[in-house]
């Protein structure tokens, strides 16, 4: 986490001075921070001199790194990784001055991104890539894979639905593997490989990953046309994408050399935080978690793609868990002889509704809109395939441990083709169903056998690693 020592003389001068919008901050009293919205360029006096943040004069000398032994903190491992070029201007020091000034929400942050982390510089390095990139998700969701913003972008690297699809990122009534923390990692670094080799130079290619490429090209081809410089501090773009790349510098600034900023890292372990485990049968959501030994929360937060309180068998679903809790699952799994999933599927019949069923079935209607992510503006009739308690389970905790958003219409303007998404929302909001309703109220794609697979048949698979 982020620890600050006795503050500077000089350390807050500059906040004045940084004008960020007041929503980015108040998304972070509910410890699920959005992307901080841009400020407006009109907003800065570009004719007031600008006030510096006063660095620690007495700097200890630079330490010699051995790079034949691996670092034991993932922080350094980072450093040794970094390979994008560095860009000094104002946007950067008024981001500096904006994340120095908010040491509780950087350290929630960085608190977050210690599950995720490792496995992301894994996939940096194994591809060639700068490991700035690491610190990506910070800005993009604050390393929360239930971000979601008003343009409908989703998960921790934030894609729209559509840029989701082209990166083989499932979304239907069962999961949406944009939140996924492995399948939504490998597409995010897929598709900043793809512009960078596009534009050969990462700053652009970073413009195009909040902005669009296509969008990125035809303003370098406006510059190009005018005999302009075609660098990123040369293109005219919107205030959300001018602010994007100093914001990641500037975290990258903070990485590099905490004491020159009087900020303490604390150490994240330089091994993998999670497995993955394959399981071939359904099984709920809260079953697995009980048998890892984890609360539900814990258990979502590396398995936040599933909309379902049921984890589909679909050739091999996987579940990803803490290494030191794999054994402690498939021990337990293995023991385990009781069925695995308290649901099962129920077609609407003629006469019924919403109701009717959830009376049948010993639930409340609001826990069955909420189970099958219906929103009151759809509409449920006959044919429609519910979720629904399996006979003699209504009473059981593991129908009401799991608590999935209820799902929302529809709204915000469309995303232009092309782009990855619009400006993202100020706040995080917890996502519901990711669908236009006439999708939402599709069947599920698969039928929950209620009880009819005990664990003991269940095989499970233990990979090496995730990562």
């Amino acid at each position: 986490m982020f620890k600050f020592k006795p503050a500077l003389p000089g350390i807050f001068a500059c906040l004045a001075f940084c004008l960020i919008p007041a929503a980015a901050l108040a998304s972070e009293a509910s410890d699920s921070p959005a992307v901080v919205a841009a400020p407006v360029a009109a907003e800065v006096p570009a004719a007031e001199p600008v006030q510096t943040i006063e660095l620690k004069a007495d700097l200890p000398p630079l330490a010699t790194i051995d790079l034949t032994q691996s670092p034991d903190d993932l922080w350094e491992r980072i450093r040794r990784g970094f390979g994008m070029p560095d860009i000094d201007s104002l946007l950067v020091q008024q981001q500096q001055a904006w994340y120095l000034a908010r040491p509780e929400y950087l350290r929630r942050v960085v608190e977050r991104s210690r599950r995720y982390m490792h496995h992301i510089v894994e996939e940096l390095e194994k591809r060639g890539m700068p490991t700035e990139l690491a610190l990506l998700p910070i800005v993009e969701s604050a390393y929360n894979p239930m971000a979601y913003s008003r343009a409908h972008a989703s998960g921790m690297w934030q894609f729209i639905p559509s840029t989701g699809k082209t990166y083989q990122l499932d979304q239907n009534w069962w999961l949406d593997q944009r939140r996924d923390i492995i399948a939504s990692t490998s597409a995010a670094l897929d598709y900043l490989q793809s512009i960078y080799e596009m534009h050969g130079d990462w700053h652009l290619a970073l413009a195009s990953y909040n902005w669009g490429e296509n969008a990125v090209a035809r303003a370098i081809n406006k510059n190009k046309a005018k005999g302009l410089p075609t660098d990123y501090l040369s293109l005219s773009m919107p205030n959300e994408t001018r602010w994007y790349v100093p914001k990641l510098q500037a975290l990258k600034n903070i990485v590099a050399r905490p004491q020159r900023f009087n900020v303490s890292l604390d150490p994240i372990p330089n091994r993998p935080y999670f497995q993955t485990v394959e399981v071939s049968a359904h099984m709920d959501v809260a079953i697995a978690a009980r048998l890892a030994e984890m609360t539900i929360e814990e258990f979502l937060v590396l398995n936040p793609a599933y909309n379902r309180p049921v984890i589909p068998d679909k050739g091999g679903a996987s579940i990803v868990l803490p290494a030191e809790k794999v054994d402690v699952f498939l021990s337990n799994l293995e023991a385990h002889d009781k069925p695995l999933t308290s649901w099962q599927a129920y077609t609407i019949k003629k006469g019924e509704n919403l109701d009717s069923v959830a009376k049948k079935h010993g639930m409340t209607v609001a826990r069955l809109r909420q189970v099958n992510g219906i929103n009151p503006k759809m509409r449920i009739g006959p044919g429609h395939t519910l979720l629904v308690p399996a006979k003699g389970e209504a009473g059981t905790d593991n129908l009401l441990a799991v608590n999935l958003p209820v799902a929302k219409p529809t709204v915000g303007k469309p995303v232009a083709k092309g782009s990855r998404r619009t400006k993202t929302s100020s706040a995080s909001k917890t996502p519901g169903a990711r669908k236009p309703a006439a999708q939402a109220a599709a069947k599920p794609q698969a039928k929950i056998p209620a009880r009819k697979t005990p664990a003991k048949k269940v095989a499970a698979r233990r990979p090496a690693a995730a990562n």
